[in-house]
């Protein structure tokens, strides 16, 4: 599918699903598949960062950022969505643009964080999404990303290439992704799970990094730019 239709699709479909986007976010963010990721991705920021949230769908997570004491952009392919952000709350510290994260409106250099989740997988070509990350990160900038792990049931989304078929949802296996940030300007710093109920947790812990990833939903990484 050529890009400019991928774009268009993509946010055609986030549109239409922002009514449903919107009931489940919250319970998501607090209690739900992201309620670990804020927290994690807090042990690598400072106080007051310029945060850009690339991907925030209809803002909650941006939201949360923002409670932390942040300032936080947050950005969407989907008009629908930053609307429904926009009526949360949107501040001084916490305001939205709609764009596109292959093409980000923002000069080199402007943010300290991107937290990216679940948004690279919905772009034509990831690469070069996190090539934008880069250019506006800072030096030493960190960028989080959740990444859609093998057990994730929203991979569905792309099974439908295998008929031949044009497929807005460009899946990567966490390893892919690894070596793919590593080989354009990325270092990894950290990395946790986040799993279904029926993984014995208890035994995670002593399993070698490709099989905890293996086993994911998704997996969420905290990489930083090189200087």
């Amino acid at each position: 599918m050529e890009n400019n239709n991928w774009h268009k699709e993509v946010e055609k479909q986030w549109d239409n699903r922002a009514n449903f986007w919107n009931q489940n976010s919250e319970n998501m963010w607090e209690k739900g598949s992201r309620s670990t990721i804020i927290p994690f991705l807090k042990r690598y920021l400072q106080p007051e960062m310029n945060i850009l949230d690339a991907g925030c769908g209809d803002g909650y997570g941006s939201y949360k950022l923002y409670q932390e004491g942040f300032n936080v952009t947050g950005v969407d392919i989907s008009k629908e969505m930053i609307e429904r952000a926009k009526l949360r709350l949107e501040s001084k510290r916490l305001h939205y643009k709609q764009a596109d994260l292959s093409d980000l409106p923002f000069d080199a250099e402007t943010f300290s964080a991107v937290m990216a989740i679940n948004s690279l997988e919905w772009t034509a070509n990831p690469l070069k999404a996190i090539n934008e990350c880069s250019r506006i990160l800072k030096p030493n900038g960190i960028l989080c990303v959740g990444l859609l792990g093998p057990t994730a049931g929203p991979r569905q989304n792309a099974y439908r290439r295998l008929y031949g078929e044009d497929v807005i949802c460009n899946t990567m296996m966490p390893w892919e992704f690894q070596q793919l940030v590593m080989e354009n300007g990325f270092e990894v710093i950290d990395g946790q799970g986040v799993y279904k109920n029926a993984v014995d947790l208890s035994k995670i812990n002593h399993y070698p990094l490709e099989l905890k990833q293996a086993l994911t939903f998704m997996w969420v990484f905290i990489l930083k730019k090189k200087g």
